[in-house]
């Protein structure tokens, strides 16, 4: 068993009386569990809180939902309580679904980047939460992928030119922050002055911790997400979604993975390893997607293994083999578009991702270049300084 209790564990154990006595509505997944593994929903229900519907984010309740497909409405039967989509028809709780409650309490998992959606749905309920005037209550998880925040890595989004729904406000992709710690930034640094925000935080979790060192169960977030390793390879291969390789959807190893039928996986490996890319290493791989991009066609490529994750940098990492890609293969690599509910055209997919668009034409039309200055443009310089007086966890 964990010494680690997540903000669900915590307010399982030690119910705070005036809160408990309030009505609900809970933002949360099947993914979000005690460490027991019972849902987060069924316990606080067994434990008498007084929830009074459920709210999905992308992926609906059962987390297993296709990626960027909108979500319908549905009913838990769990908890025979409604479900209300917040990646559906809109992207928030309405006033009027506000006014049936007295707050709301999220518990979602989250995988410490600014590309997961999961991060920006709780930046909707703070606004519904705040216009609404009523409580906010998160249920504080720990960050996969550490708070080490010497690890945070840029670029930092451009809000006025990139906002969308995998990168709505100016922070880094990789922001070793809690969604607790973000959330009191943003009432601190945006028009959530009166936002009465409570935070259960995360007991016995200290900053350079990953999830591998947690001893918790792992529990799929997303279904693109299905080991525990992903959580180290998908912030560097969600990037080959805005090209046109298959990024391992369809196979049993999506984000570890990526190749096309056009490729030498040998060659491509041999490449990889040559650059010395640090704390990395690629191994050549052949694999038929069953569906998704090249679906039924063999194709070649290379599988990503971090070998050393203190010295590993996802985001550099990822940024990497995109300009190499474009050196290596000018005449194969091409923009692809990645049609989603919150993108209905697919079109400007990476240049969203990376948030930034003199890194994305840098990478795309001088990629030799943009090698030179990596360093440069995947630092989050400044951020450590900005966030220090939100961090909650030592």
């Amino acid at each position: 068993m964990s010494s680690i209790l997540n903000g669900i564990d915590s307010l399982i154990h030690h119910p705070k009386p005036s809160l408990k006595k309030m009505s609900w509505g809970l933002v949360t997944n099947d993914a979000a569990r005690l460490v027991s593994g019972k849902p987060s929903r069924k316990a606080l229900v067994d434990h008498k809180w007084k929830i009074k519907c459920l709210f999905s984010p992308e992926h609906g309740l059962s987390a297993k939902g296709v990626d960027g497909e909108a979500q319908e409405n549905q009913h838990d039967a769990s908890t025979n309580l409604v479900v209300y989509s917040l990646y559906g028809p809109t992207f928030g709780p309405s006033l009027k679904k506000m006014q049936n409650i007295d707050g709301v309490i999220f518990d979602l998992p989250d995988i410490g980047l600014r590309f997961y959606t999961y991060v920006w749905t709780l930046s909707y309920l703070m606004e519904a939460c705040q216009e609404a005037q009523k409580p906010l209550v998160i249920l504080d998880r720990l960050n996969p992928l550490s708070g080490n925040l010497d690890l945070a890595e840029g670029p930092f989004l451009d809000e006025k030119n990139l906002s969308t729904f995998i990168g709505r406000w100016n922070i880094p992709i990789r922001h070793s922050l809690t969604l607790g710690e973000l959330a009191k930034y943003w009432k601190h640094e945006r028009a959530f002055k009166d936002l009465d925000l409570i935070i259960i935080p995360v007991e016995g979790w200290k900053r350079k911790q990953y999830f591998s060192d947690s001893g918790l169960p792992f529990y799929p977030p997303s279904p693109a997400i299905n080991f525990p390793e992903t959580l180290l390879t998908y912030p560097a291969l969600c990037f080959m979604e805005g090209l046109n390789l298959n990024e391992g959807r369809g196979t049993g190893f999506p984000f570890q993975q990526f190749g096309a039928p056009w490729i030498k996986a040998l060659d491509l490996a041999d490449s990889l390893n040559d650059l010395q890319i640090p704390g990395t290493d690629f191994k050549p791989v052949d694999f038929k997607p069953g569906s998704n991009r090249y679906s039924g066609l063999e194709c070649h490529g290379v599988r990503l293994m971090v070998q050393d994750r203190e010295l590993y940098r996802p985001i550099h990492t990822g940024l990497t083999l995109l300009a190499w890609l474009k050196i290596i293969f000018p005449e194969k690599i091409s923009l692809a578009r990645y049609p989603t509910h919150a993108n209905p055209t697919g079109e400007r997919h990476l240049e969203y991702l990376i948030g930034d668009t003199e890194v994305f034409y840098l990478l795309m039309n001088d990629p030799g270049l943009y090698l030179e200055d990596l360093t440069k443009l995947t630092s989050a310089v400044g951020w450590g300084e900005k966030v220090g007086p939100f961090l909650i966890y030592g």
